[in-house]
Formats: C-alpha cells, structure tokens, sequence
C-alpha cells in the first residue's frame, strides 16, 4: 500500500513531518517531502503518530463470552461456563467473535496479537479481513489420551500446511495448551516440529500456584525444568503468565532465550495470587512482552489499560514507586522487548508501516509535560484517531467499515453459544 501521511508530528518533536509509506512500508520520515503521482494522502491534523501495541497473549474469540461468568472461582468459571459454551462454538462463531476482537484492539491501538483458541480458519480468516497481524495455532490438548494426541498433531501438521494460503500478516504458531493439559510425548513432538520448520511455540505456563504443585507431583520438578526436559524451552517460546516462577526457573529461561508475556488484569480478576517477577526476569535479560489474556477474564483487550495496571502491580508489589517507569512500561506494550513478538510498530524508514495516529490534546492527556507517561498513566485506546497496518488505513476518525455488522454477529451468536 502506498500513502503519504502530511502535517503529523513525532512523539519526540514539536515541528510537523510527513511519512511516505511505499508497499507496506515507511519509506521516509521528513518535513520537505514531496508526495509520489497517484498516492492516497492523508491529512494527519496535527495528530502525533506513535508505533502502535503488541497483544503478546489473548484468546481473541472469547469476546463471545465477555461478562458471562463474572466473579467465579477459576475451575467453576471454566468447568460451568466456559467449557460448556465452547463445546458449542463452530468456525464461524470463531470467525465473528474474532473479529469482534480485531474491532476492539484496532480502536484500542492494537496492531499485532498472539492468539491460542480453536477453528483455526475461523481465527486466521478474521485477522486476513480485519488487516491485523496476529501469529494464530491449533490449540493442542490431549488429556484423554493417545488418541487424541495423535489427532493433535494430526491437526497441527494439515493447519501448518493450509496456513501458506493467508498472508504475511498471519504467521502459523504451534499453540500447546499448557503443562497440564498437553502429555510430554505431545511436548516432545511439538518442540521437534518447531525446530523442524522453525516455527514460533505458545504456552501458558506457571499461572497459578495449583500448577506448580500438580507439577512437583506427577513429574518431581517445577514447570520450567519439565517443560525443558521436552525440549521446548527454547528463543522461539512464548511463555504466557509465568507468575509462579522461582528464581532458577528464571535462570533457566534466561538461559533458553524464551519470551515471558505477563498478563496483569486477568492474574489480578482470577485472582491467581502472584504477582509476575518482573524485575527479576527483566535484570536476567529475559525478552518480556504484554498480554490481555481472553476478555472472559479482563474484560477487555486495551493495551492502554494493561500497561497501567502493569507498571502499578509492580509498584506495589516492591513498595516503590520509582519501579517499572513509564518509559519501560510503554516499550513493553509495544513489544520492543521481545524481538519474537515480530517487531512491529517501529518508526524509522525501512520499518513495517503499521502506526497509529493520536490525540494528544484531549481532557485526560492535558498537559502534555511528559507524552509517554499521559499513554500509560492517564489514556486509554479512546486517544487512537487511526490505525495504519502494512500501509492500509483500517480506522481513520474513530471509523471502521462493517462495525455494525460484527457487532450485530457477534451479539446473535454470543446469545446462542452462552445458554447453560
């Protein structure tokens, strides 16, 4: 896509620029440029652009289930609510209720998303439609069996071929579920395939403190050192939650190369009682990046939001307030701190053009003192104006076509899927 964005501003200058954008990409950043014959042009007003926000763990499809199950114990919630009303879900429950999710994360500042959830064609085909970024999987459980296991992995190998039929913009993740619920045959041959084709790995894993024990239990060692016998603590894991973890867990993570995504709303409303060491993974130098998890357990997909109560947690959990600054805050939620969250959202010629264009002069980010502390502290996604991915406008003045129709879709379906 090719666009010239006129009269923006850089986060970090007071003088107006515009950036050329050419195939998807930034191709120049400047105050004197020109734009090329018969390219779309785009009159920023003044807005700022920032990169946009890296989602490092959610289950998008889940928006079906926002606010069905509220304040319930976490395997009463799942085993009464939520499993019952996923065993209903077809692929295009899957589809609707994802974009229902693109649709919020694309007003909220989301350019990229990591997801783990079922139909995987219903999850890829909203993220083409939608013109996000997301790296999507076959969800792999197999706790009935061999059978099921070899279903898996059935299922995991014909989705990893059928994935080349998307673009770019869909990159295919092996998505075992967790510790728990995946056999450590199963983990074994997901660590190969992975290696195999080089493919991305995405796991919850030491969410709660019952995982930790259930895991001492049946395999002698903690969370991180199995997942490690099977091999598949390596640079191209992503870690999600990782509350539970001790010290040499982190050593060993570290050591790995793996990637922690940390989930602060959704630990805190399950009340999975830890708190993410952040301090300690991030001195060990352990790649971190953000997440929302499902909003069943948030109840929404604002990174804004996250990366506060990201930056508080760790301020009250420390007893001090000089920890985790803004500054750190906001390059997380960006995913600059973890390379294999894909490195979108950079603003420099060369760069994917995927960007966001915001109000800076609005109530809540009045005065403008300190532009990176008023994102994390004060806004929420209601500053984005526009949302640009791979060069292609998807929002412009708060607009984005065929709203109605996924919210009305979603809404039909949602009544449809939650009648226990």
């Amino acid at each position: 896509m090719n666009l010239f964005i006129h009269n923006t501003r850089l986060p970090d200058a007071t003088e107006p620029v515009q950036i050329s954008i050419q195939h998807g990409r930034i191709a120049a950043i400047g105050a004197d440029l020109t734009p090329l014959p018969d390219v779309e042009i785009l009159d920023a007003g003044g807005m700022t652009a920032i990169p946009g926000l890296v989602n490092g763990h959610t289950h998008a499809a889940m928006t079906l289930f926002r606010g069905f199950g509220d304040d319930m114990p976490l395997m009463e919630w799942l085993q009464t609510r939520i499993w019952p009303a996923e065993a209903r879900l077809s692929q295009e429950d899957v589809y609707w209720g994802a974009r229902l999710a693109c649709l919020e994360m694309i007003r909220s500042g989301t350019v990229r998303f990591e997801d783990m959830y079922w139909h995987f064609h219903g999850m890829a085909q909203a993220v083409e439609d939608s013109g996000l970024r997301a790296g999507v999987g076959a969800v792999m459980i197999d706790v009935a069996g061999g059978e099921q296991a070899a279903s898996c992995r059935r299922l995991a190998e014909q989705t990893f071929e059928e994935s080349q039929r998307y673009s770019e913009r869909v990159r295919f993740t092996l998505t075992p579920h967790a510790i728990y619920t995946v056999s450590p045959e199963s983990l074994r041959w997901t660590a190969d395939f992975s290696a195999r084709h080089d493919l991305p790995v995405h796991i919850h894993l030491s969410e709660t403190r019952h995982e930790v024990e259930q895991c001492l239990q049946h395999h002698g060692v903690r969370p991180a050192v199995h997942l490690d016998r099977q091999g598949l603590l390596t640079p191209r894991v992503l870690l999600a939650h990782g509350v539970w973890l001790d010290e040499a867990e982190l050593d060993l993570i570290a050591a790995r190369g793996a990637t922690l995504v940390t989930n602060p709303v959704s630990n805190l409303k399950l009340a999975v009682g830890g708190i993410f060491p952040f301090e300690k993974a991030a001195a060990r130098g352990i790649p971190i990046g953000l997440g929302t998890d499902g909003t069943a357990s948030n109840n929404n997909l604002d990174l804004f939001q996250e990366m506060k109560f990201l930056a508080l947690i760790q301020k009250h959990a420390q007893n001090d307030p000089t920890a985790l600054p803004a500054h750190t805050a906001w390059e997380v939620a960006c995913g600059h701190q973890a390379p294999l969250l894909g490195q979108t959202g950079i603003l420099a010629p060369g760069a994917a053009a995927d960007l966001l264009l915001i109000h800076t002069a609005q109530v809540e980010t009045t005065p403008e003192h300190d532009l990176i502390s008023n994102l994390v502290y004060a806004a929420t996604g209601h500053v984005v104006d526009t949302m640009i991915v791979a060069g292609k406008v998807l929002m412009h003045q708060r607009t984005i076509p065929d709203e109605e129709e996924i919210r009305h879709e979603a809404r039909s379906r949602a009544a449809r899927i939650c009648q226990i």
